[in-house]
């Protein structure tokens, strides 16, 4: 049989992440290999992000890009899956050269599709191997969100949240460490609202205690969190179960209450360090990243002044910074973009630079100091992991760690990762 072979482009967020995972393992459960030339695949398949416009503009360039083998090998699959899809039949007559549009998440239709497409031409290998997990897998526990920020395509293009029963989330997580995974992050677009859907509503706290059993799972995290959701019960449970690292994703996106109201966030900058504080004190040791959008429609330059003072006084571990860019069919695409391209870009930066100081003093203070590393790749010669507050840190050794733990003295500091040497192997102790 003829070695067939597959291209999959994967953009956005770490739910479109583990969305790629899952296609992948599905493509080669089906004998397919994985190409990084799709001039050389027979099935090609993008899986799309529009939460700003450039992401947008990513997939019509990829698109545009892929419509030459379209046309020169019309016999080839090319399929379309994702946030980008929110018209199938608009999309069809833009671009007709694309076979099939799915909706985010829907790997399953994708795969029924070309499963259909494959059967007379080329059946499933049924030697085709089983993959194994990454060393640090992604679990999905729900789909959607039932908030609707002013501002945000999710909702509309992913739909109202439902989550995975708690036992189909249990078997998933044991088939992932059965296949090499040694930590898992539970993913939802509001991850601390899950299971108020379900029967009996468990929520998040339910899951972290149900997989915390599972043998040879080292380390549990979840994202990403709704400061509104966010409940003292899951804070405690967090802290109480040693597999769950203390790292939390927690999108303030502004530290001034007017404008927190016009993005119908659900709280106020007092009610998000009061959330801070609870969760520091349950776990002194706690890193807290967050997600901030700077030029929002009506954003005054005092507004802005408050965003800047919550980043300095809350000492964030990582802060990701968006410049508002206006998404069609939500609620603030109908106000005045009235913030001017260049200011945006200054806020955007002062907020950079004030976060690059912090992190470097976060990250200094580890200096001469051992952290326990999941080890999980190798970049540019040296070894490549995490710690348990998801700090990035590299050393040079000539062991085999691929998935190992790794006790690492800290010899360097900056502010995106940390460098040192190993000084012996961690052990888990759960």
């Amino acid at each position: 049989m003829a070695e067939r072979r597959y291209y999959l482009w994967n953009i956005g967020c770490q739910m479109n992440r583990a969305d790629a995972q899952r296609l992948e393992e599905e493509l080669a459960r089906r004998g397919l290999v994985s190409t990084r030339q799709p001039e050389r695949a027979d099935v090609l398949v993008l899986n799309t992000c529009v939460v700003r416009q450039s992401a947008e503009d990513k997939v019509v360039g990829r698109l545009a890009s892929l419509s030459a083998i379209k046309r020169r090998h019309p016999e080839r699959v090319l399929v379309v899956m994702g946030c980008f899809v929110a018209d199938p039949a608009a999309l069809a007559t833009r671009f007709p050269y694309v076979d099939a549009f799915f909706r985010p998440s829907d790997v399953a239709g994708v795969m029924a599709y070309l499963d259909e497409r494959a059967e007379r031409d080329a059946p499933m290998d049924p030697c085709a191997p089983v993959l194994p997990a990454p060393v640090s897998d992604l679990v999905p526990i729900s789909y959607g969100c039932n908030h609707h920020c002013t501002y945000c395509i999710v909702t509309i293009r992913r739909g109202p949240e439902i989550s995975r029963p708690l036992d189909e989330i249990v078997a998933d997580v044991t088939d992932r460490v059965a296949r090499g995974a040694r930590e898992v992050t539970l993913l939802g677009q509001n991850v601390d609202s899950y299971g108020r859907d379900l029967p009996g509503h468990p929520d998040l706290a339910d899951v972290l205690q149900a997989i915390h059993g599972i043998e040879d799972l080292w380390r549990i995290r979840f994202l990403t969190s709704h400061p509104q959701d966010m409940t003292q019960r899951i804070i405690d449970v967090a802290a109480a179960l040693p597999k769950v690292c203390p790292s939390w994703e927690l999108p303030v996106q502004s530290g001034n209450d007017a404008v927190l109201r016009r993005m119908a966030r659900g709280y106020t900058a007092d009610h998000f360090r009061d959330l801070v504080a609870r969760i520091r004190a349950a776990d002194a040791a706690s890193a807290i990243n967050t997600d901030i959008i700077v030029g929002f429609p009506g954003e005054t330059a005092d507004q802005f002044a408050d965003t800047l003072q919550l980043v300095e006084e809350m000492r964030f571990d990582v802060v990701h910074i968006a410049a508002y860019s206006v998404r069609p069919g939500t609620p603030a695409a109908n106000w005045p973009d009235d913030v001017p391209p260049e200011e945006k870009e200054r806020r955007r930066v002062a907020i950079e630079e004030l976060q690059t100081r912090i992190a470097g003093e976060i990250n200094a203070a580890a200096l001469g100091t051992t952290v326990e590393v999941l080890v999980d790749g190798r970049q540019r010669g040296r070894w490549r992991g995490r710690t348990r507050t998801n700090r990035l840190v590299f050393f040079a050794d000539v062991g085999a760690w691929m998935g190992r733990l790794a006790q690492v003295r800290i010899t360097w500091a900056g502010p995106w990762s940390l460098i040192g040497e190993v000084v012996g192997e961690g052990c888990p102790t759960f």
